[in-house]
């Protein structure tokens, strides 16, 4: 239905909030394979690892990661997804999944995974408290707000004024980096 409406880019599978199986995974590709959109999964906190290679092995094409807290588990986010090149230091390994079907190669299956687009889940009070270093990772292409959680960490109502106060920092420091940035992955 969300295909076939045109309107969108891409669908999140928002995997934290409930059951699937690895067979849906691919299903859900599938789908959106057919009105070309792209693919986002989100992820709880564990099993990363495991759960982002499979997902990204069924085709999705972006993994959200929710429930970081410090710098050092947005590089491991980035590193889950990238190959394991020497150049890439990732942790991707030659997997024969769905999306490397057809693939001509170690080159090309490594692009892919170069491509895949790694967010984040900026939510817990700490996140927030070091945004600019979190901004700054390497190979970090999106964040998503969370005030819920953000609320729960930090011991505020939702409708606290600090916690919309908080939001604006975020839009505000984002888009100042961004500004400054050089793009090389074509966008």
């Amino acid at each position: 239905l969300i295909g076939h409406m045109g309107l969108y880019d891409y669908v999140e599978f928002a995997a934290e909030y409930g059951p699937f199986t690895l067979h849906d995974l691919d299903n859900f590709c599938r789908a959106a394979e057919l009105y070309d959109m792209s693919t986002m999964i989100k992820l709880d906190q564990d099993p990363r690892l495991y759960l982002a290679q499979r997902a990204i092995g069924s085709g999705f094409q972006s993994v959200l990661f929710v429930d970081v807290r410090t710098v050092e588990e947005v590089e491991h986010c980035v590193r889950i997804v990238r190959p394991d090149t020497p150049e890439d230091g990732g942790l991707y390994g030659a997997a024969a999944r769905r999306f490397a079907y057809g693939s001509s190669g170690h080159a090309e299956f490594s692009q892919a995974l170069r491509d895949v687009v790694v967010a984040v889940m900026i939510e817990k009070k700490v996140a927030v408290d070091h945004l600019e270093e979190i901004l700054a990772v390497p190979g970090l292409d999106m964040i998503q707000w969370g005030p819920s959680d953000f609320t729960m960490s930090s011991g505020l109502s939702r409708g606290s004024p600090e916690v919309k106060a908080t939001e604006r920092r975020l839009i505000e420091t984002s888009l100042e980096i961004v500004e400054g940035m050089q793009f090389d992955r074509g966008y």
